[in-house]
């Protein structure tokens, strides 16, 4: 038995109507209107696809260079200062999830070198340390990240920041770092002053922990900075998606008053912007599959008035006004899913070879997409996840099967005599 014999009739005769047709010119027109529609269709679901994976692409790149270097968990505590660090870590510990800890320093200032002055977040550690819950020593261009030893006054800076200053490695610049109080006079205390001598360069990726980001030694932070010890512990998980979790738990579980904050909380506005740029894509580019959706009602409405003899003889035959809007729902939904189809292949296609494509229209153009200043990021990633897929294409069925029920309805409303009057 073939293919064809087991359909029924409704779908059989809805395929035949979505074939191009060649008998007049007036069929000709109606398919070409119907390509049209499906074109439309594929490219709307290509162009979501493509877009949604590049803010995909771009929101997990930027996480995890960020997370290479920020702590997915961070403990302060409430004094402002942490002497007993190593109690506080061997109870966070505790947690099955807690991979590593590390005790650290966080102090702003200005570096200054031959009159160039850039703003600084100095992050006090313990070289050792820092290594089991960051990724900064891996990410050394220049220079050892151990050679941050205590009393050498040693500084490695990010590679954007040291361009910026023109410093390379052995070479001295001055940190300038505010002072509390006044002066007998009433006036505000002057800031102090340290050299440091830069003994690294790193680059994490990320502009703006490469543009503002230095590591000292612990001790010497807390030196330069008249602090008592180290503000708190940064914590490594063995599952960063877990972060939230943990946080709360250690808030519950640790004796003391401390503050836990996990990295989602860091940076909670730019991942609610994403989130919401993503949001706003989606809609708006749905929009455009509806648009190439609602082409299809048009195309429909012309199919009924082109086919009312044939739906007069189909209704003498016995059929139901249920079996006529069938057939044209079928045509309808035909072309909504060979266009969803089509876009689904061409858009994964793109989505997948961004890092190839993209880099072959800068070169050919002499255009920069991304600029890290302001991106973060200097190439286009992409990361195709088969949900959003699944969505888009279940949409843009969906949209086009909306689409055919006015037309269908129209088309079960023919009556046969008067259809067949001027026959």
């Amino acid at each position: 038995m073939s293919f064809k014999h087991t359909l029924p009739y409704e779908w059989l005769v809805g395929l035949r109507y979505t074939r191009a047709g060649k008998r007049s010119g007036r069929n000709r027109f109606i398919s070409f209107i119907s390509l049209i529609s499906v074109a439309g269709i594929s490219l709307g679901v290509a162009a979501l696809i493509v877009v949604l994976s590049v803010m995909n692409g771009f929101q997990k790149e930027v996480t995890d260079r960020m997370l290479s270097v920020l702590a997915h968990v961070e403990i302060f505590d409430v004094r402002g200062a942490m002497p007993d660090w190593r109690a506080v870590g061997r109870e966070a510990a505790r947690n099955p999830a807690v991979a590593a800890s590390a005790p650290f320093v966080e102090v702003q200032g200005m570096l200054l070198r031959d009159g160039v002055m850039k703003p600084v977040l100095v992050r006090g550690v313990i070289p050792g340390q820092e290594a089991k819950v960051s990724d900064v020593a891996r990410q050394m261009k220049q220079g050892r990240f151990d050679a941050l030893r205590p009393g050498t006054m040693n500084i490695v800076l990010g590679r954007a920041l040291a361009d910026a200053l023109h410093v390379g490695v052995g070479e001295r610049v001055t940190m300038l770092l505010g002072a509390a109080g006044t002066t007998e006079s009433g006036a505000p205390a002057a800031p102090r002053t340290r050299n440091f001598v830069v003994s690294g360069i790193f680059e994490a990726g990320h502009y703006e922990f490469d543009s503002m980001l230095g590591f000292v030694q612990i001790d010497d932070a807390i030196q330069a900075a008249g602090l008592v010890g180290p503000l708190g512990l940064r914590l490594r998980l063995h599952d960063l998606h877990r972060a939230p979790q943990v946080a709360a738990e250690l808030r519950r579980d640790l004796a003391g008053d401390y503050v836990v904050r996990d990295w989602s909380q860091v940076n909670t506005i730019w991942f609610a912007a994403v989130q919401s740029q993503k949001r706003m894509m989606f809609i708006i580019l749905t929009l455009i599959i509806a648009v190439a959706a609602f082409n299809l009602v048009s195309t429909l409405v012309m199919t009924v008035k082109d086919k009312q003899a044939d739906i007069a003889i189909l209704r003498t035959l016995g059929a139901s006004p249920r079996s006529v809007m069938k057939i044209f729902m079928v045509q309808g939904t035909l072309v909504g899913v060979l266009g969803s189809l089509l876009g689904v292949v061409l858009g994964v296609a793109v989505a997948l070879n961004v890092d190839v494509i993209v880099p072959a229209i800068e070169h050919a153009f002499g255009i920069q997409f991304l600029s890290k200043e302001i991106y973060l990021i200097s190439e286009i990633p992409s990361d195709v996840r088969w949900v959003d897929v699944g969505a888009i294409g279940g949409v843009a069925v969906l949209l086009a099967f909306l689409s055919t029920l006015y037309p269908s309805w129209a088309a079960a409303r023919v009556k046969p005599a008067e259809a067949l009057r001027y026959e």
